[in-house]
């Protein structure tokens, strides 16, 4: 999913300096969106993980 946010995000900034201002705009649009639900759900799985207490067995 980070893949996807920084492709369309680098589509964006390669279509602003092409010229295509519509292109560039859904570009940033959908690049920031998967970017802030790729963050979300990065918080999500972090504190999932601290409650769960998971931790390596010592032998």
């Amino acid at each position: 999913m980070l893949k996807a946010a920084i492709g369309f995000f680098l589509l964006g900034v390669i279509a602003i300096i092409l010229g295509a201002y519509g292109v560039a705009g859904v570009s940033m649009d959908i690049g920031r969106t998967l970017l802030f639900v790729f963050l979300i759900l990065s918080v999500i799985s972090f504190v999932a993980s601290m409650v769960a207490g998971r931790r390596a067995i010592d032998r």
